[in-house]
């Protein structure tokens, strides 16, 4: 069914929303809407949040197209249990050991999308270069978009993993749409307690996917995962 799908991902979203305040609100702050009247702020910094959630959702269709190939070979329970647990053990690295995972071959994308938003956000004007620069935003490093991309892999369905991703992308977008409003309101030391609340999320979304895994019939938590279809046979008379 696709209404868990959807209400997971929101969830997700609206959760780790607090953790998005502290990594990615400085970014909102810095959109030059001061001289804009009230309902053409509302409606730039809305078209900016926008264009995060299509590039969620655009993700979702990739890493969608991943987890059915993984549900069709028949490995998705398996590979949901292990993939929460590797969830896991990252939190608690980071937890006793400040350990965190950078992944080096995509620090020269990271580095060019940055360089992007930088050259829009001097050269923003139109409403539509503000959805550019929400788009690019999409594409910038986050732990809690990693861990929720990693749900989308235990999807069955490809429109699963894309609504689930649409959707944390809008669960985000209330706290975001606020912190751009609040402006320098939010203090420093408020973002880096934020920010610091993001492990919690992870190891909830960990025994989350092993739950998933575990194949529990729990609606929401651990619905019943349909069989795989395997392979199809070929008979030759």
């Amino acid at each position: 069914m696709l209404w868990p799908v959807l209400i997971s991902g929101f969830t997700l979203g609206a959760a780790g929303s607090l953790h998005c305040v502290g990594m990615c609100g400085p970014l909102s702050l810095a959109l030059p809407v001061s001289h804009l009247s009230k309902a053409q702020k509302f409606f730039t910094l809305l078209l900016y949040q926008f264009g995060r959630v299509i590039t969620y959702s655009l993700i979702g269709l990739v890493f969608g197209f991943a987890g059915r190939r993984i549900y069709i070979s028949g490995y998705q329970q398996w590979f949901s249990i292990g993939l929460g647990i590797a969830v896991l053990i990252l939190a608690t690295l980071y937890f006793f050991r400040r350990f965190t995972v950078h992944l080096g071959f995509l620090n020269r994308f990271y580095a060019a999308v940055q360089k992007m938003i930088s050259r829009i956000l001097k050269n923003a004007g139109s409403p539509f270069s503000f959805l550019l620069m929400g788009l690019a935003n999409g594409l910038l490093p986050c732990g809690l978009v990693y861990v929720a991309v990693a749900a989308t892999l235990s999807f069955t369905e490809v429109f699963h993993s894309i609504g689930f991703m649409a959707m944390f992308g809008l669960g985000t977008l209330p706290a975001m749409m606020l912190v751009a409003y609040a402006g320098q309101k939010l203090k420093v030391e408020t973002r880096e307690l934020l920010r610091k609340a993001v492990p919690y999320f992870v190891v909830a979304m960990g025994l989350l996917l092993i739950m998933r895994g575990l194949n529990l019939g729990i609606p929401f938590i651990s619905p019943e995962l349909p069989q795989s279809p395997g392979e199809a046979v070929v008979c030759h008379p």
